[in-house]
């Protein structure tokens, strides 16, 4: 042992990061947890009575940065494309046709196949060997600066291991995806439950939202691991000219790689190998949704390049969308925000791909009916994009004694006579007194609106509930001492959630006016308004005919826009909100961006799987778009999702608007500027 404590540092660094090495890399560990921990102690009080030695790589500095007040965006170094899939072998065969028609029929082929993990997608960059930069994914170009988050991941190494007399590169970033595994995410949500907040619905989302929390301690508490899939940008020269080669001189190199990754010379070896990841995916620790295969030689992925940023040197082969057969219990009915009845599936509790489900999206009475779906019926339930749980149809005769859905004659919260419009497909409440409307909004309010971190809907049910919460002013009121004296809530639980609340006042001008639930405004309308008109004043008060001028709004939504802005009470809330310290003003977010695709305009209808409304029409005009409500003679094209709008198809197959497919979005946004 060094009596020099300089040396002595560096030796226990060297040590914690080779036994790291060991435990998360090669899954084979030398020395027991007690061991580890007394080099790590032994590491932490020297650098405690040596301050200078600390060095920003030190094991013990995983966490250590102050909770951020917001994400920036940083630009990836090259292109985080998305993968084309295939759901079939056949599909398979004819990209490896298409593979070698491109490369020449005589050239052999390998193939590397890997699992597909399902978690959230990350770049690391490195410079001369130390971690000095992590993003996530984003929209492919730029993504979040999760640095200080991706610090406390133990399986993401602060510096590259040495290998020999070997310089480290000056700069080499990887990808990967940072997990749950199951075992971690069963425990995190047994903990969530003992202390009384709301569960994670699945490890996607959780290692996703694990990434975004603006205090690293709180990640840091989370059982997170990563896998590295491959190498980005880096020096000229570094590593291998081959995907598996380069792998494996990752995973010598520290990098957690899988170790189930195989390498064939067939496209018929890479379909027994899929058929073998699928059959055994339950017995995984952590989850996937298929596997990605890819040409090995890094040669012939630059000879074969890319199309839209999607390579055409690898597919992901997805598996069909998880199923499970359970029954309907009830059709239940919510009437939201705007008036609009809802209906949802009760179901008798079942598992759908890790996940356990007894609620489901039902889109509207005609919908069911189409279906053939009655309460008593056994019934498939489907996780759409392995996340959203939605029931597909009928698993069989109907059950005796049932009958076809029926909304009901009268608001079952108000009893004011319910009414559906002539050709839309949803029934609506008129009474804008509804009780409902207060508490729909609230709950739109904290998270579409105004995304504001841990508080939700159940957060909002509750004090709604006890009478603490009535509006969004209310909101805003809350003291940490009152919701510590709820069950489940400590001072520190309390506090996060009054400064969580209180940095949603620096939400952009749109995100207010989406949330204010003024009829016939949402997200993209906000946005229209607030670009506008700049400011709350100038929007109060506007004239009918000022209000009509504006992108992407006609007489009727004018008018009931200017009837909003004209009641006493709304504009009372409004200067209350004000007077809060909101922004009601446009900044920087909210004013259009020129890109690639600026002056062409997009319509979006139906439910996409991979998006939300938000994010796509977020990710649109990031680019230059302009993304409207309504076809018209401007628009360029209408995207569509699952159950679309009759009106706006109709209208643009007559009008001959091009219509593009969720796929087709994603193209769209994966092509470079």
């Amino acid at each position: 042992m060094s009596s020099d404590p300089a040396a002595r540092a560096a030796e226990l660094r060297r040590l914690i990061e080779f036994h790291l090495y060991r435990y998360h890399v090669l899954d084979d560990p030398e020395i027991p947890d007690s061991a580890y921990d007394a080099l790590y102690d032994e590491l932490q009080a020297f650098e405690h009575a040596h301050p200078q030695l600390v060095t920003p790589d030190s094991p013990t500095q995983r966490v250590g940065a102050p909770p951020a007040a917001g994400f920036t965006k940083v630009a990836h170094l090259l292109p985080m494309g998305s993968l084309e899939k295939v759901t079939t072998d056949d599909g398979l065969t004819k990209w490896a046709d298409d593979v070698r028609k491109r490369l020449g029929t005589d050239e052999p082929v390998a193939y590397v196949v890997e699992p597909k993990i399902d978690g959230s997608a990350i770049s690391l960059v490195y410079e001369n060997g130390a971690f000095v930069r992590g993003a996530t994914r984003g929209d492919g170009m730029r993504g979040e600066d999760v640095t200080a988050n991706l610090r406390t991941v133990e399986a993401v190494p602060l510096r590259m291991l040495a290998v020999g007399n070997e310089r480290p590169p000056a700069l080499l970033e990887v990808r990967g995806e940072v997990y749950f595994p199951r075992s971690g995410f069963r425990r995190f949500n047994e903990a969530q439950a003992a202390a009384g907040k709301k569960e994670a619905p699945n490890a996607r989302n959780a290692a996703a939202g694990s990434l975004r929390q603006l205090n690293p301690a709180i990640t840091a508490e989370r059982p997170l691991s990563v896998w590295i899939y491959g190498a980005g940008a880096r020096t000229d020269g570094t590593g291998p000219d081959a995907h598996y080669a380069m792998l494996q001189w990752l995973r010598e190199r520290g990098f957690r790689t899988n170790p189930r990754v195989e390498r064939v010379e067939s496209i018929e070896e890479v379909a027994a190998v899929v058929a073998g990841w699928e059959q055994g995916r339950d017995e995984l620790d952590y989850e996937i949704d298929g596997v990605v295969i890819k040409v090995d030689s890094f040669d012939q992925q630059r000879r074969l390049g890319a199309l839209h940023e999607r390579p055409r040197w690898a597919r992901a082969y997805k598996w069909a969308p998880m199923t499970a057969t359970t029954t309907l219990l009830k059709i239940a009915v919510r009437v939201g925000r705007t008036g609009a009845l809802n209906p949802w599936a009760l179901l008798e509790p079942v598992e759908v791909g890790g996940v356990t489900v007894s609620r489901a999206t039902l889109h509207n009475e005609e919908d069911i009916n189409r279906k053939g779906i009655r309460e008593g019926d056994r019934v498939i339930v489907q996780r759409a994009g392995d996340v959203i749980p939605q029931v597909v149809g009928a698993a069989g005769e109907h059950a005796p004694g049932t009958h076809e859905f029926r909304m009901p004659s009268h608001c079952p919260l108000c009893g004011v006579e319910i009414v559906k419009p002539e050709g839309e497909v949803k029934h609506h409440c008129p009474n804008r007194a509804c009780p409902s409307r207060g508490l729909e909004t609230l709950i739109n309010w904290v998270s579409a609106a105004m995304d504001i971190e841990g508080v939700g809907e159940q957060f909002v049910r509750r004090l709604w509930d006890l009478g603490l919460l009535r509006s969004m002013p209310d909101l805003y009121r809350l003291r940490a001492e009152r919701i510590g004296e709820l069950e489940g809530y400590g001072e520190i639980s309390a506090a996060k959630i009054v400064d969580a609340i209180e940095l949603s006042k620096s939400q952009p001008f749109s995100r207010i006016l989406f949330g204010l639930n003024i009829p016939d405004v949402g997200w993209i309308t906000g946005r229209n308004l607030a670009r506008h008109f700049g400011h709350i004043d100038r929007l109060l008060a506007a004239s009918l005919d000022e209000i009509e001028e504006c992108e992407g709004i006609g007489p009727d939504r004018a008018e009931s826009i200017a009837e909003w802005f004209k009641d006493p009470e709304n504009r009372s809330l409004v200067q209350e909100l004000r007077d809060l310290g909101l922004r009601f003003e446009t900044g920087e977010e909210d004013r259009p961006v020129e890109g690639r695709l600026t002056g062409q305009q997009f319509v979006i209808t139906g439910t996409l799987t991979e998006y939300t409304r938000e994010t796509a029409t977020a990710a649109l005009e990031g680019r230059g778009a302009k993304v409207s409500d309504s076809v018209s003679a401007k628009t360029t094209a209408l995207i569509v999702g699952e159950e679309p709008g009759a009106s706006k198809l109709k209208k643009a197959e007559k009008a001959g608007t091009p219509i593009l497919t969720e796929a087709d979005l994603r193209a769209l946004l994966s092509d470079r500027p």
